[in-house]
């Protein structure tokens, strides 16, 4: 199996798709090829009208995404490598963020580093209980997160907890994920499949209208510090599917 068919694409008849890495002898860490072709589906799932929720999963029951492969800093040289690599990241998570239908981080072990990013982009988790949280690089490589995507752990999960997994090292419990509301449930792992596809179905029955808008509203606000919307409220309003949806409601 090459890297890039180590991120496979499955869509359900029910409309879920499930984005799956699978290089669990790596703890699911990403590479390159790994994060292009995770782009690939993300975009194929951007146009097959028939995808409604999009899960992201980890093979192997030990790490979700345990970031990306240390490989990859090998032939850093200079600081600028290192905005070039950032640059990348962040068009990978603002895809995962991007995505117009509702998706879900389906967690099973261990997810660190650029696997926090992508879990914290989805629109909700699930893990399983014996699941952590953290981006340990005070303590590994001595490198950085951006300030997009230390924005978005500060918005899921606030501050001192973020101080405590960047400057700590600490990782945080999947009790305690759950309680600040970062994990929608958590549950054992034998469990997790059925319960993230239940809240896929949850999620499913509800107006792609709103939910799309909601997602880049909120995207706006915390990753852009945008509050322009015209744009939005105009093709919400303008829908057929509110037109419709007064329609039904004063029918009643």
């Amino acid at each position: 199996m090459s890297l890039a068919e180590c991120v496979q694409l499955g869509v359900h008849a029910s409309g879920v798709a499930e984005i799956v890495i699978h290089r669990p002898e790596r703890h699911n860490a990403m590479t390159r090829q790994m994060y292009e072709a995770l782009l690939d589906h993300i975009g194929a799932c951007a146009r097959n009208g028939a995808v409604r929720s999009v899960l992201f999963k980890g093979a192997g029951g030990k790490s979700f995404i345990s970031g990306t492969d240390i490989a990859h800093f090998k032939d850093f040289r200079e600081g600028r490598d290192g905005i070039a690599y950032e640059a990348f990241v962040e068009r990978v998570i603002d895809a995962v963020e991007r995505i117009a239908v509702p998706t879900v981080a389906v967690i099973d072990g261990w997810a660190v580093g650029g696997g926090l990013a992508l879990a914290t982009a989805c629109d909700f988790r699930v893990c399983s209980d014996a699941s952590r949280f953290g981006a340990p690089i005070a303590r590994t490589l001595s490198n950085t997160l951006s300030s997009r995507n230390i924005a978005r752990l500060q918005a899921a999960l606030g501050v001192p907890r973020v101080k405590r997994m960047l400057l700590l090292a600490d990782y945080l419990a999947a009790q305690e994920a759950l309680a600040c509301g970062y994990v929608h449930a958590a549950c054992a792992p034998g469990e997790l499949d059925a319960a993230a596809h239940a809240l896929a179905q949850r999620l499913m029955a509800l107006s792609p209208v709103t939910h799309k808008a909601v997602k880049e509203s909120i995207r706006r606000i915390v990753v852009e510090q945008r509050l322009d919307d015209d744009d939005l409220i105009e093709e919400v309003y303008g829908s057929q599917a509110f037109r419709d949806g007064v329609a039904a409601f004063i029918g009643r």
